[in-house]
């Protein structure tokens, strides 16, 4: 798997320790909402979204964008988000550890023919949505909300981190 230029240089001063990442997860689909387009990754098999992780200062729609040419070839433009949440911790082969914040934005599909780019995945193509292969909970539940109507956002929420937040005096 590419590891960006910023996480190799951060992973030189701190070896392996948990990093704390920014990345994103774009659920790109057809026009007609009909069909959903997922990466196999190469590393594990798996079928996923377009994911990737956020770079410094970039935008998360147009991470979203630049890993969709990278990962699938193909060009998507984003319409909403989805979710936000924590993702995590993940130990990666190598020993590397990272929790990520993942923002997950519905991307419509422009143009290109979807085909594996970077080395990161071993297929990339379409799949209709009543018959999306095995994947993990979270990336089903994300395409979920990429179909519903009415279009809810999701997060996690803690009350009783909320309740305890409220109980601080006044400084």
């Amino acid at each position: 798997m590419a590891i960006p230029k910023f996480v190799a240089d951060l992973r030189e001063h701190v070896g392996h320790a948990p990093l704390w990442l920014s990345g994103i997860t774009a659920v790109i689909t057809n026009d007609e909402g009909t069909e959903v387009l997922l990466v196999k990754r190469s590393d594990n098999g798996h079928w996923t979204p377009v994911t990737g992780i956020i770079d410094p200062n970039e935008e998360p729609a147009n991470a979203a964008i630049r890993e969709a040419i990278e990962e699938a070839g193909i060009m998507c433009e984003p319409t909403r988000v989805l979710s936000i949440g924590t993702v995590g911790p993940t130990t990666y082969l190598n020993g590397d550890v990272s929790s990520y914040l993942d923002i997950s934005l519905h991307m419509r599909y422009i143009s290109g023919t979807p085909r594996p780019i970077d080395g990161e995945n071993s297929e990339v193509r379409w799949f209709p949505i009543d018959a999306l292969p095995e994947m993990n909970e979270r990336f089903k539940r994300t395409i979920s909300v990429a179909l519903a109507d009415p279009q809810p956002t999701l997060f996690s929420f803690d009350p009783a981190a909320a309740e305890a937040a409220a109980e601080i005096p006044d400084l």
